[in-house]
């Protein structure tokens, strides 16, 4: 065991959200992992007091994207640090354009789960983000990405139809139910990026495994989501947009305007509807298209004006996100990546906006 590098981590470790068995007093990082035991013989240890939460995740995000599409690796490296320094420090990257797999080279940078590239229908999605395909390349194209990505594919589940001039699902059933078999034939999820109502229950139906948004859930679709164990990333901080889109697009598109404007009036019913269901809930910003990155601790706050207990909305971005995503938390052995505050996040979750020391692989990276 090197003496250099041991971190003493003192005060209230929440290593779950068990108010009983879920809080520690302290763990040491000793070469870059997690012991619960003193490490005998070391003589530089650096300790840091507080509360110290597993480091976040941020399950909705872009590295790598920007409102255009691509971006070069100084501005990845950027988006990186800014989420990083957020305390996020492990990704769920629903969709990106760009190559960031030097970022796993990296012993300052997040992890990242790359869900590889959007699959979007032809003219159906934001210019230059995704393959723009149509249904009898959907298998093809999602095995591709299944092959490219981290145990995820992203598909386009529902855009605006310039025909109708309102949010219309983009696959038909049959497609999309083979396209989906074929990914979990690979050992790949697949989520959908759905604002609407009627995109829901098909997708459900053909095996999804996530839907990001959900804006669209209602009293029908609800149940099914439970009874399948869907889980749902809302990205609250993205919905609050819904109102200035629609605003820019009212003139060309009233009816998907007004819709618009109506699934984010009832955003926060629908996000605690579904919770009180049993879906499961996960924190993601869907920073790095048209948002900023380092939002986590505001889309935290998003999920608790919804109704979200606190302990649960905190979950939803440590324990819980990292298990769901097959990561380790504060576990004896694990990477010794952590968060610490200077006061319970538990009692308020605005804590998170200012983490005291953000801890990577064993170092202290802020």
């Amino acid at each position: 065991m090197s003496d250099s590098g041991v971190l003493h981590i003192k005060g209230r470790v929440l290593v779950g959200a068990d108010p009983e068995g879920g809080v520690r007093d302290e763990l040491w990082a000793v070469d870059g992992r997690i012991t619960f035991e003193r490490p005998a013989g070391a003589r530089e240890v650096t300790t840091i007091e507080g509360w110290a939460l597993p480091g976040l995740v941020d399950a909705h995000c872009h590295v790598g994207l920007d409102a255009h599409g691509p971006v070069d690796e100084s501005t990845s490296e950027k988006q990186a640090l800014t989420d990083r320094d957020a305390g996020t420090l492990l990704i769920r990257d629903a969709g990106s354009p760009s190559d960031t797999r030097w970022i796993d080279d990296r012993e300052d940078l997040p992890r990242i789960i790359r869900a590889g590239r959007h699959i979007a229908r032809t003219r159906r999605y934001i210019r230059n983000y995704g393959h723009e395909i149509e249904p009898e390349d959907l298998v093809a194209y999602v095995a591709r990405e299944a092959r490219r990505g981290d145990g995820w594919v992203k598909l386009v589940g529902d855009w605006i139809d310039r025909e109708t001039g309102d949010l219309s699902s983009c696959w038909p059933r049959g497609e999309v139910e083979a396209a989906i078999a074929e990914a979990h034939r690979l050992g790949a999820r697949v989520t959908a990026h759905c604002f609407a109502e009627e995109s829901l229950a098909p997708l459900v139906e053909a095996g999804i495994d996530c839907v990001e948004h959900a804006t669209g859930l209602t009293e029908e679709t609800i149940p099914l989501f439970a009874e399948r164990g869907v889980a749902i990333v809302p990205t609250l901080v993205n919905i609050a947009t819904f109102p200035r889109l629609a605003e820019g697009g009212e003139r060309k598109f009233p009816r998907w305007a007004d819709h618009m404007r109506r699934l984010h009036a009832r955003r926060y019913e629908t996000v605690r509807a579904a919770y009180d269901a049993g879906i499961p809930v996960f924190v993601g910003t869907d920073a790095g298209g048209s948002l900023a990155h380092g939002l986590v601790a505001q889309e935290v706050a998003e999920l608790v004006k919804a109704g979200i207990p606190a302990t649960a909305a905190l979950a939803a971005t440590a324990w819980d996100a990292r298990a769901w995503l097959g990561r380790p938390g504060l576990e004896e052995g694990a990477p010794a990546d952590l968060v610490v505050y200077g006061s319970d996040p538990r009692a308020d979750v605005r804590v998170l906006a200012a983490p005291r020391r953000v801890i990577l692989r064993g170092r202290v990276v802020r």
